[in-house]
């Protein structure tokens, strides 16, 4: 896929940000199939639903951190352990974490966390990279602790990194998994992303 391609609709051309699309193959047992060209589940496979969003970086508005809380940042270990301590199916190891900061698209300062500042606990994170070709920004891992969500402690996470792509990226997407039971879908609407597609991703014969 080309850039042209790519920016012309960046949430219906690929279910992947552009610098993956055409360096990720996919297996013979997978295919990712757009909702409008799903034609349907064969025998014997089975689909997992997943949204691509995007944000244009526009009426982004500063804010203020609650009483207690402030950004710092965070290194594999941390990240990798604060990940794993938000889901119970996902997780991510200190060494694809070391892969990530060998990407083109890594940049130090989108590797953020919030802490408590009275215990210095992790409560949230987050991961964004920036594509230099195509100025496109793209929200990878972003999570908050169990016992911190339903605090809007998400969106600080969320609004922070999309302010840090200001004047770099032209535009930011994020995808994610429908079903999650977090619900980051409505977090990211809330967020002012918006031209959601889902995608299909299937597997087996």
């Amino acid at each position: 896929m080309n850039p042209e391609q790519y920016l012309s609709n960046p949430c219906k051309a690929s279910s992947l940000p552009f610098w993956k699309t055409n360096l990720i193959s996919l297996p013979p047992s997978m295919s990712i199939v757009r909702d409008d060209l799903f034609p349907g589940l064969r025998e014997g496979s089975f689909d997992t639903l997943y949204f691509k969003l995007l944000h244009r970086l526009n009426a982004l508005s500063p804010y203020t951190l609650p009483n207690g809380f402030s950004f710092t940042s965070v290194d594999e270990h941390s990240m990798a352990a604060h990940i794993s301590h938000c889901y119970e199916e996902e997780s991510v190891s200190v060494e694809e974490l070391k892969q990530y900061k060998k990407r083109s698209v890594y940049s130090p300062d989108l590797w953020i966390g919030l802490k408590e500042n009275d215990s210095g606990k992790l409560v949230a994170t987050g991961i964004a990279e920036f594509d230099q070709e195509i100025k496109e920004g793209v929200l990878e891992w972003i999570q908050v602790s169990p016992d911190f969500r339903r605090r809007g402690l998400g969106r600080f996470v969320v609004n922070e990194l999309l302010i840090r792509l200001v004047n770099r990226a032209d535009f930011v997407t994020v995808s994610g998994r429908m079903n999650n039971p977090n619900n980051p879908y409505a977090l990211y609407l809330n967020c002012g992303f918006e031209t959601p597609v889902i995608w299909h991703v299937v597997r087996g014969q």
